[in-house]
Protein backbone atom coordinates (compact mmCIF):
# COMPACT_ATOMS: atom_id res chain seq x y z
CA UNK A 1 0.00 0.00 0.00
CA UNK A 2 1.21 3.51 -0.75
CA UNK A 3 0.99 6.57 1.54
CA UNK A 4 -1.68 7.98 -0.79
CA UNK A 5 -3.64 4.71 -0.78
CA UNK A 6 -3.48 4.42 2.99
CA UNK A 7 -4.78 7.97 3.46
CA UNK A 8 -7.51 7.50 0.88
CA UNK A 9 -8.73 4.32 2.59
CA UNK A 10 -8.77 6.08 5.97
CA UNK A 11 -10.82 8.94 4.57
CA UNK A 12 -13.27 6.53 2.91
CA UNK A 13 -13.62 4.54 6.13
CA UNK A 14 -14.14 7.65 8.25
CA UNK A 15 -16.85 8.86 5.88
CA UNK A 16 -18.31 5.37 5.48
CA UNK A 17 -17.97 5.43 1.71
CA UNK A 18 -17.65 2.04 0.06
CA UNK A 19 -15.05 1.36 -2.60
CA UNK A 20 -17.79 0.75 -5.18
CA UNK A 21 -19.62 3.95 -4.24
CA UNK A 22 -16.50 6.09 -4.54
CA UNK A 23 -15.43 4.42 -7.77
CA UNK A 24 -18.84 5.13 -9.28
CA UNK A 25 -18.63 8.75 -8.14
CA UNK A 26 -15.20 9.11 -9.77
CA UNK A 27 -16.42 7.26 -12.89
CA UNK A 28 -13.72 4.61 -12.63
CA UNK A 29 -13.92 0.91 -11.88
CA UNK A 30 -13.81 -0.39 -8.33
CA UNK A 31 -10.89 -2.59 -9.41
CA UNK A 32 -8.91 0.46 -10.53
CA UNK A 33 -9.60 2.33 -7.28
CA UNK A 34 -8.65 -0.73 -5.25
CA UNK A 35 -5.43 -1.13 -7.24
CA UNK A 36 -4.65 2.56 -6.71
CA UNK A 37 -5.18 2.22 -2.96
CA UNK A 38 -2.99 -0.88 -2.76
CA UNK A 39 -0.17 0.53 -4.87
CA UNK A 40 -0.71 -1.83 -7.80
CA UNK A 41 -1.04 1.08 -10.22
CA UNK A 42 1.40 3.85 -10.99
CA UNK A 43 1.75 7.07 -9.06
CA UNK A 44 -1.58 8.94 -8.90
CA UNK A 45 -1.70 11.80 -11.38
CA UNK A 46 -2.46 15.36 -10.26
CA UNK A 47 -5.72 15.12 -12.23
CA UNK A 48 -6.74 11.98 -10.35
CA UNK A 49 -5.91 13.56 -6.97
CA UNK A 50 -7.91 16.64 -7.98
CA UNK A 51 -10.92 14.48 -8.90
CA UNK A 52 -10.66 12.66 -5.56
CA UNK A 53 -10.52 15.98 -3.70
CA UNK A 54 -13.57 17.24 -5.59
CA UNK A 55 -15.50 14.05 -4.89
CA UNK A 56 -14.63 14.13 -1.19
CA UNK A 57 -15.01 17.92 -0.96
CA UNK A 58 -11.44 18.25 0.32
CA UNK A 59 -9.88 21.70 0.16
CA UNK A 60 -6.79 23.65 1.20
CA UNK A 61 -4.40 21.96 3.61
CA UNK A 62 -6.00 18.54 3.38
CA UNK A 63 -5.90 18.66 -0.43
CA UNK A 64 -2.25 19.71 -0.34
CA UNK A 65 -1.49 16.86 2.07
CA UNK A 66 -3.19 14.35 -0.24
CA UNK A 67 -1.21 15.65 -3.23
CA UNK A 68 2.05 15.49 -1.24
CA UNK A 69 1.27 11.88 -0.34
CA UNK A 70 0.52 11.12 -3.99
CA UNK A 71 3.89 12.60 -4.92
CA UNK A 72 5.52 10.10 -2.54
CA UNK A 73 3.45 7.13 -3.71
CA UNK A 74 5.14 5.74 -6.78
CA UNK A 75 5.08 1.98 -6.11
CA UNK A 76 8.18 1.27 -8.23
CA UNK A 77 10.89 3.71 -7.30
CA UNK A 78 14.05 4.13 -9.37
CA UNK A 79 17.05 5.66 -7.63
CA UNK A 80 19.68 7.19 -9.90
CA UNK A 81 23.01 7.17 -8.05
CA UNK A 82 25.11 8.14 -11.07
CA UNK A 83 27.61 10.73 -9.95
CA UNK A 84 27.10 9.98 -6.26
CA UNK A 85 29.55 8.30 -3.93
CA UNK A 86 30.06 4.52 -3.90
CA UNK A 87 28.46 4.54 -0.42
CA UNK A 88 25.29 6.13 -1.81
CA UNK A 89 25.08 3.50 -4.53
CA UNK A 90 25.64 0.71 -2.02
CA UNK A 91 22.96 2.13 0.28
CA UNK A 92 20.42 2.34 -2.54
CA UNK A 93 21.12 -1.23 -3.64
CA UNK A 94 21.09 -2.70 -0.15
CA UNK A 95 17.83 -0.92 0.62
CA UNK A 96 16.29 -2.21 -2.61
CA UNK A 97 17.25 -5.78 -1.71
CA UNK A 98 16.27 -5.68 1.96
CA UNK A 99 13.25 -3.40 2.27
CA UNK A 100 10.82 -6.29 1.82
CA UNK A 101 12.38 -8.08 4.79
CA UNK A 102 12.25 -5.10 7.17
CA UNK A 103 9.56 -4.82 9.82
CA UNK A 104 7.53 -1.63 10.26
CA UNK A 105 9.61 -0.50 13.24
CA UNK A 106 12.85 -0.57 11.27
CA UNK A 107 11.23 1.09 8.25
CA UNK A 108 9.80 3.84 10.49
CA UNK A 109 13.21 4.39 12.07
CA UNK A 110 14.92 4.71 8.68
CA UNK A 111 12.15 6.95 7.38
CA UNK A 112 12.54 9.21 10.40
CA UNK A 113 16.28 9.45 9.73
CA UNK A 114 15.76 10.31 6.05
CA UNK A 115 13.10 12.91 6.83
CA UNK A 116 15.60 14.66 9.10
Amino acid sequence: MTPFGEKLRKIRAARQISLKEMAAGLQISAAYLSAMEHGHRGQPSRRFVHRVCQYLNIIWDEAEELQALADLSHPRVVVDTAGLSPHATELANRLAHRIGQMDDTKVARLLSEVRG
